[in-house]
């Protein structure tokens, strides 16, 4: 029972992560000060790219030295968090470890953040197309000058749906499994995707084990993440639950990413409407299929509904942690007792 137990600690240290987030999010003070954990990993992973990816080396060196950094990006910090995490445990009351845990894990959500740089692009059109296209270009990696209002929209919605995935509920997950260590495990391999795992001439052969590795931690949370948008739509009026589960089964399989497709046919089939589709990347067109059968003529207020939907999902997936967090804690008593 020790096991229970222990996802009973790392599943309440989770929850107060996910309320923190959600009410402060992480303060740009902070930033400022002393930068962000996942800068810090970013430092880490830079510094492993510039010492083992030179490009004197062939593929087949790229490819070892790639398993290598992967190996110490993905242990490395994890190990120190974790050692932390039993000093905390064995010198702190539980309580005062699982609220200061939660407290420091916190800055590993996206929650806040990632409804505030969308939202941003909802006010901003509402100012005007320019105003819209320079929002957007903050959120995502595909040529604004080429996008028109609806494009901006599909676009902001996309990433909402797949950062909510990989941004708020995959670092919970892992949290919960492992407490703060197993969400710093998640973001350092996340990160090192973001920075090494790009199909490009330098990173082609030493990014393939991070970008591998991104794509089996992600599979659950995209999973997930579905989950929670199919169960929040049920509570909104205005939401299409059975569309979402009929586009998930229909259009997730069909996503040019093995997990980002889940969150976004689950969202477009909730809004009734379509994402995806062809896109441009520095001049070059994609053609990537639609996910859904809506209208692809997003407006602000499909935007705006999107991110209620997407408040909502949060709320059920901290409703579902604090369920399991009273179930463990109940049996674990049970237990004793008996």
């Amino acid at each position: 029972m020790k096991i229970v137990l222990f996802l009973a600690r790392n599943i309440s240290t989770t929850v107060v992560a996910a309320a923190c987030d959600a009410v402060a999010g992480y303060p740009q003070r902070l930033v400022q000060r002393i930068g962000h954990p996942v800068m810090w990993v970013g430092h880490l992973i830079g510094g492993l790219d510039r010492r083992l990816n030179r490009d004197t080396d062939c593929d087949r060196v790229r490819y070892r030295n790639g398993f290598v950094a992967m190996s110490v990006i993905a242990t490395l910090p994890c190990a120190a968090v974790a050692l932390a995490q039993v000093l905390a445990s064995r010198r702190l009351p539980p309580p005062v470890a699982i609220i200061a845990g939660g407290l420091l894990a916190s800055s590993l959500s996206a929650q806040r953040s990632l409804w505030e740089h969308v939202r941003a692009v909802s006010i901003a059109a509402r100012q005007g197309l320019p105003q819209a296209r320079v929002a957007v270009s903050h959120i995502v990696g595909r040529d604004p000058a080429q996008l028109d209002e609806a494009a901006v929209m599909r676009a902001a919605v996309e990433t909402l749906a797949e950062n909510f995935s990989d941004g708020v509920v995959a670092p919970l997950l892992w949290m919960s499994l492992g407490g703060p260590a197993g969400a710093v495990f998640y973001k350092s391999v996340n990160t090192a995707d973001s920075m090494i795992g790009h199909r490009t001439p330098r990173h082609e052969c030493f990014g393939f084990a991070a970008a591998r590795l991104d794509d089996l931690v992600n599979l659950p949370a995209s999973r997930l993440s579905a989950a929670w948008i199919l169960l929040a739509a049920m509570t909104m009026p205005d939401m299409d639950a059975r569309a979402a589960w009929r586009i998930v089964r229909r259009d997730a399989g069909h996503h040019r990413s093995p997990n980002a497709g889940w969150p976004e046919a689950a969202m477009a089939g909730a809004l009734g409407v379509r994402l995806s589709g062809p896109r441009s990347y520095n001049g070059v067109v994609s053609h990537e299929p639609w996910v859904g059968d809506g209208r692809a003529d997003l407006t602000p207020r499909d935007l705006d509904r999107a991110l209620a939907l997407y408040r909502r999902a949060c709320m059920v997936q901290g409703g579902v942690l604090v369920a399991l967090s009273v179930m463990l804690r109940r049996a674990w008593r049970a237990h004793r007792t008996s």
